[in-house]
Parts: structure tokens; sequence; C-alpha cells
């Protein structure tokens, strides 16, 4: 038998089994059971179908993780609206583009940033604006309370395939341009499917939401917790001092957050000692270059949390690999933050291999080097209106593959370890930064003659760009700019986590032969003290 695998089916399955159970609690400190919010999300879906939302177009969400989110989001899916989730860090050019290039129709927008929609509203195609507080924001903003209220949650909902987009994400390139990633109900759903299995998700867990939804549908979570009837608690971004008081009050069974997430609940809990569980015993997920292992220590040996790293990519759905791979290692084996600090074997139906220049896979010796590259079910459709693009991330040294540009060895188990990036991708405390992006905007500085951008190492944030720039005066010496107007310039022109606060001047950059940077050299010297050449925390 075939059963379409629809997106929908999530918030259906837990109104109809657990309709009285409680399934969000907001950052109001309101409290939704499923029944209540599959109606407020039917409300949005009749608005927008009011609003001439049809099936197949795009509706954003600009938003921290509030009730709202979920509730656009499922209110724009079950109309067939494909939901485009936007990273609130942006700034209005970045904005301007993406709405334009998704050709968004509506767009809900929490008051603290629809400042950021309204400078550029005049030159995108949307028409529907919405917000929780209208008069918090300059210009024409609806009030999505006052909205809903007036609609009745009756809604027609079109006849969806399951090969049909759903939701597109945009990511960080290697260019400048953000690219939208594409995934259908498919993917969406059988990614869904895995996450619950690897990440051990119940009808009984108590979701924390540190980490955004608009990441990659916050790795999936807005369709596993809901899906399996589980319990959303909401936050508007990470505070410290809230999070251990949500975790010990709301009895917290599970989170994910960025390895920077995690070592700051470490130094907090250092100072200040909070509780580190309620009524419940906590699973932590983190994805990505591991945090450091004194973090990872912290988190299990004194917190008594037990923490999944994760590996993946916004193409990926993201989640593909785990090292929570319990026969390896016993829980109190003082050697298992060697194998936890790995990206991971493989999910269930989840093909990752690393291969060399020719696409053949690399020795299992945990020392030769390739790229990873991944085929699955939750892999993404390709990449909006970017054909070129989709053609080579899916074909560079192997046909059918997604080629995720991140270097690694494998060990003999079929354990991926990250070392080193072929793309020019910056990862700073979860979020990707293009460090191309970061050289054109330098290059427009009149004091600035050439420069190249690399991650460097930090503590608090894994990785940091760090730019190297001859000045035009020629003597590093004297520069005729300083670190701080720099970063001005960047902070006018671009979202703050992707400011340039180190800042190297140099008489020149290393070259080959035909004047093309390499990028190698400086990357070689800035991260020779480290085991690899990626960042960790």
């Amino acid at each position: 038998m075939h059963k379409p695998l629809l997106v929908t089916d999530f918030l259906d399955r837990a109104r109809r089994h657990y309709g009285e159970a409680e399934a969000v609690i907001a950052t109001t400190g309101d409290r939704y059971t499923y029944e209540a919010f599959g109606e407020r999300a039917d409300r949005f879906s009749a608005l927008f179908q009011e609003r001439g939302v049809e099936k197949g177009d795009r509706v954003a969400v600009l938003d921290p993780n509030t009730h709202y989110h979920l509730e656009a989001a499922y209110g724009a899916m079950q109309v067939g609206a494909i939901h485009t989730p936007l990273n609130y860090r942006l700034v209005p050019d970045d904005f301007e583009y993406i709405l334009s290039d998704a050709g968004v129709t509506a767009i809900y927008a929490d008051s603290e940033y629809a400042g950021k929609i309204e400078p550029v509203r005049d030159a995108v195609p949307t028409e529907t604006f919405l917000t929780d507080d209208p008069a918090a924001v300059e210009g024409d903003w609806e009030a999505a309370e006052e909205c809903l209220e007036r609609v009745s949650p009756n809604y027609d909902r079109p006849e969806m395939a399951e090969d049909e987009i759903i939701t597109i994400n945009y990511t960080s390139g290697t260019t400048g341009d953000p690219k939208g990633v594409c995934r259908t109900h498919r993917c969406e759903s059988l990614h869904a499917y895995l996450a619950c299995t690897h990440q051990e998700i119940a009808d009984d867990d108590v979701y924390l939401w540190t980490l955004p939804m608009f990441h990659v549908n916050g790795w999936g979570h807005i369709f596993a917790i809901t899906g399996m009837g589980a319990k959303h608690v909401c936050t508007r971004g990470v505070d410290v001092e809230r999070v251990f008081d949500a975790i010990s009050t709301e009895d917290v069974s599970y989170f994910c957050a960025a390895p920077t997430v995690l070592k700051s609940l470490v130094d907090y809990h250092a100072e200040n000692e909070p509780a580190t569980q309620g009524a419940n015993d906590i699973r932590a997920g983190t994805a990505g270059a591991a945090p450091p292992e004194a973090t990872i220590r912290a988190l299990e040996n004194d917190f008594g949390w037990h923490l999944k790293h994760l590996y993946g990519a916004t193409e990926t759905g993201p989640l593909v690999t785990t090292s929570d791979a319990r026969r390896f290692f016993a829980d109190d084996d003082p050697d298992r933050f060697a194998i936890k600090k790995r990206q991971g074997l493989g999910y269930l139906g989840t093909d990752v291999r690393v291969v060399d220049e020719d696409g053949a896979d690399v020795p299992r010796d945990d020392g030769t080097i390739g790229e990873i590259v991944v085929r699955g079910n939750q892999v993404m459709d390709g990449y909006w209106n970017k054909p070129d693009a989709t053609e080579e991330a899916f074909n560079d040294r192997i046909e059918g593959y997604y080629h995720t540009g991140d270097l690694a060895t494998m060990d003999e188990r079929g354990m991926v370890s990250i070392q080193d990036r072929k793309k020019d991708i910056i990862i700073s405390g979860g979020e990707n930064i293009s460090s191309l992006e970061l050289e054109d905007t330098l290059f427009e500085h009149p004091e600035i003659t050439d420069v190249a951008v690399i991650p460097s190492p930090s503590d608090e944030w894994g990785e940091t760009p760090k730019a190297f720039v001859v000045p035009e005066s020629g003597d590093p010496d004297s520069p005729g700019v300083t670190v701080e107007e720099i970063e001005d310039f960047c902070r006018e022109r671009l979202a703050g986590y992707k400011i340039v606060r180190r800042v190297e001047f140099v008489a020149e950059l290393p070259t080959t032969a035909t004047g093309k940077i390499q990028k190698f050299e400086l990357r070689q010297e800035e991260w020779q003290n480290e085991e690899r050449m990626v960042g960790e925390g």
C-alpha cells in the first residue's frame, strides 16, 4: 500500500490523539492544548486563503520561537502554501533578496523584527503583512490576533502530493546570494521520522526551543515534536537564566542547541549553580563541529545530561549522522567523549560516504581525508530557481550524491570525523557565514586594496571571521584605517553575526603563480595549534 507522506499529517495526528493534552507553552505564559493549537492553525489557513494565498504560493515567517511561528507555519502548509522561514538576524537587504527571490505572497513577522521588512516592502512582491503588535511597528501592518479572531477556522484544504515542495529554507552559500533549499512533503516527513528514531522522541517529551525554528525548520522538530504529541516550550532566543528556569519548572526532557549555547550554559552554571533538571532526565542535541571535550564532560558528568552529537546541512534535512552509538561505549566510560566528538554514523536509510577527488571511497583508516557526500530520503529536492547550482551540488565528485563541502576521515566502523572545509563557509555559533560575502563588503572600503577572510579559532563561537587586509597605504604598520572602523563599516552593511572582529594588516597575501589567493596557507598558520581546521565550541 502506498500512502502519501504529507507534513499536514503531523498536526492531524496530534489533534486526533492528543487534543486535550498540553501542546504549546507560549512565551507569553499562555498554554495551548493540541485542540487549541490546531484551531489557531486553521484560522491562519482561513486567513491566508481569504488574502488570496493559493497552493504553491510562498508564505514567509519571521519570528523567534513563539507559538505564532508554529501556527503560521502549519496554517500555510495546510492550504498547500510553501513555508518559508526567515533568519531574524539578517538585515533589510537580505530580506529584500529572499522575499523577491522566493516571490513571497504573505508574511507574518514578529513586531521585534517587522521593522527590518518595512524599509524594503515596496520593493518585494509580498502583499499581506501580519504581525503580533502593529503599534510597535512603523508602517501599515495588520494585527494577526484580530484577524484570527475575525475569521472562522473553516478553510479548504487542497489535494497535495508527497513530491510537491512544501518548505524553502534559505542558507548562506559560498557566494553572496543565499540559496533557497527546496524540500518536499516526503523528505520533510521522512526526516521527521528519522529524528524521532535517532533522537528518541516520545509523546511524553517536553521540548525546549533553544534552537531557532527558522533553522531548517528547527532541525525538523516543528514536525517531529508535533507529530508525536509532545510538548513545545517556546522561547524568544536564548537567555541562559531563563533556559535553566524552564528546564526545572517545565520538566524539560529534550532540547537542541549549538555548541556555543551549551558552553554558555556550562559557564553560567559554574557561577550561579542553578538546577540542571526537573522531573525528567535530559537529552541534549548539538550539531556540526563538536563542543570542546570539557563542555561535554560538564554536561554529562556534572549536569547528568545525555549529549547526542549530530551532523548535517540545510540541504540534507539537516540530520544525517549521529555519534550516539551506544554499543561503542558505556555511559560511564571516560573514553566515550572521543566517540561523541565525532560526527558519527549515518542515519537509517542514509548513505554517508567520504570520497576522494575521483569519487572513490577513502580508506577507513581515520587518516585519509576526502569529502563527505550524502544520499538519503531527507535530502533536498534542489535549490529554488538555481538549476546549475543544484546540478553541481549533486554531481561534483560523484553522481547522485549531495556534496557537503566538509572534508573528513572515516574510521574502521564507518564513523566520520570532520577535519576541514572545502567551501568558503565559516560556521560561527551555529550560523553559516560566507567568507566571500565578507570579502565583497570589505573591498568596498576605500582604505582596503586586497583582502582574504578565513575562519579563526574562537573559544566562545568555535570559529569567527578573520580578515587579512592589504591596506591602500601599502604599509601594514600605518594602514590608514582601524579595526574598529572596519567593524563599523561591516555593521552598517551586514547582519551582526557576520561582522569581522579580527583583522590582521599585511603587506601582501599569499598567491599562486596565476595570482589566486592561497587561503589554505592562511588557514594552516591560523590553525597550527588546533587538532583540526574546523572550530569547536
